[in-house]
């Protein structure tokens, strides 16, 4: 098979390093990739959300298999585009198409879809500026903190947790008079979940599933779990309070109804979802959906898949999901992202960027936010490379990714150095 990963990010390198490793992979493309994918497949310049640019490779590389890893492209709907197109509606394709990437790219679209299918999350309730006075009032009836998410689509950065009503009042007001662009013309605010988070990825064919290895990431910039969100700090799985019974649960009251609503609702699902979920004293509730892979998580989850990851995602795309059984290896895996400094406010671009190890069966680097400058390696995003460690336990894991960090050099390197503490803390406790 030819395979077409769209996207240039670390999730991306991942995904690419992963379908490469299949026999059924003849051909592997990436666009635009990034240098670490340049490694092991052919880069394509360009953009993921340029339609004609995607048709056009597609057919000169004679592609079987598009391979969709941001949501932006999913939610402008590239999977429909496909199938309108009489010259790509026979290719495979991982994402869904528009109305399902909804779950994702529409807040209040995705609540309303749990409500309808009996799936348990937080109490919510959706305003627009029209119903702003009535937004008030709802706050003003529940207990802080106060949790304000735009709808749409806001690169990460549209959730808000709030201790003040009035600061929450202010910042509803502030959202649906563009802080966030569109995506905060409506506004869901929801019931405040107390718990420990975690990821559970799922790939579906829109009728069967199977359950992909689950992640705890990190989201703030200081350790501790204190600052700013970011994109993602680092990434652990296996998650041991993601026990057989609790995760039990989370395949009978949320697996196996979202994937039933999906069928319910007529909706042309062949792809990945990714449930953000609250444990809440052993209880599991859905914090939001994602219609594609979590970054840095991918880096951590495709470390531990031992069958054939691309005859996974080929199944899925045909419909045949049924007759795939996943293998997960029993080790952890730990991966820790560095980023430039400044991140994820202000920060700069061009430093070169040195690494004093290669790739070995257990240490891996995956690129997020790199390119090649006059022959260099240099950064140029937030997140710059991201390092995955696979061990016998997370503490294995630990000392083998924090020495492979010391021996990544660039200019205002930063990176967090408690990943999997809180995980060890909750072991030696349990």
């Amino acid at each position: 098979m030819n395979v077409l990963v769209l996207g240039g990010g670390g999730r991306e390198h991942a995904l690419a390093w992963k379908i490469k490793q299949s026999s059924k992979c003849d051909g592997l493309y990436c666009l635009p990739g990034n240098p670490g994918t340049a490694e092991i497949a052919v880069n394509i310049k360009g953009s993921a959300d340029d339609f004609g640019l995607i048709k056009k490779q597609v057919l000169s590389a004679k592609i079987d298999l598009v391979v969709v890893g941001p949501e932006v492209p999913l939610v402008d709907g590239l999977r429909d585009k496909f199938a309108a197109d009489p010259d790509l509606s026979g290719i495979l394709f991982i994402g869904p198409c528009r109305k399902g990437a909804m779950l994702e790219g529409s807040k209040a679209f995705a609540k309303g879809f749990m409500a309808r299918h009996g799936i348990p999350t937080a109490a919510y309730r959706s305003f627009d500026i029209n119903t702003l006075e009535e937004a008030y009032s709802f706050l003003s009836s529940m207990n802080p903190p106060y949790v304000l998410k735009a709808d749409g689509l806001a690169a990460g950065k549209g959730v808000l947790i709030l201790d003040s009503e009035d600061q929450a009042k202010e910042q509803l007001r502030e959202m649906m008079h563009g802080k966030f662009g569109e995506a905060g013309n409506t506004v869901v605010i929801e019931q405040f979940l107390s718990g420990i988070e975690l990821s559970v990825f799922v790939l579906t064919d829109g009728h069967d599933y199977l359950i992909l290895p689950e992640a705890k990431d990190y989201k703030r910039i200081g350790e501790n779990d204190t600052g700013l969100n970011t994109g993602g700090m680092g990434a652990v799985s296996p998650v041991p309070f993601a026990d057989s019974d609790f995760m039990r649960k989370v395949e009978e009251r949320i697996i196996k109804p979202t994937v039933a609503g999906i069928e319910e609702d007529r909706i042309d699902y062949r792809g990945f979802i990714f449930i953000g979920l609250m444990n809440c004293n052993g209880e599991p509730y859905v914090v939001e959906y994602n219609v594609r892979m979590g970054d840095p998580e991918t880096e951590a989850v495709m470390t531990r898949i031992d069958s054939d990851f691309l005859g996974h995602l080929k199944a899925a795309a045909k419909g045949t999901l049924k007759n795939e059984r996943i293998s997960i290896s029993e080790k952890s895996a730990l991966t820790v992202v560095s980023v430039s400094g400044g991140y994820p406010q202000s920060y700069k671009k061009g430093h070169e960027i040195t690494v004093g190890f290669g790739d070995t069966a257990d240490l891996h680097v995956f690129h997020s936010g790199t390119s090649m400058s006059g022959g260099k390696l240099v950064t140029d995003g937030g997140r710059v490379l991201t390092v995955t460690v696979n061990g016998d336990s997370i503490e294995d894991c630990r000392k083998k990714a924090y020495a492979g960090l010391s021996m990544i050099k660039f200019e205002g390197q930063y990176f967090r150095r408690d990943i999997g503490l809180d995980i060890l803390r909750y072991m030696r406790e349990k």
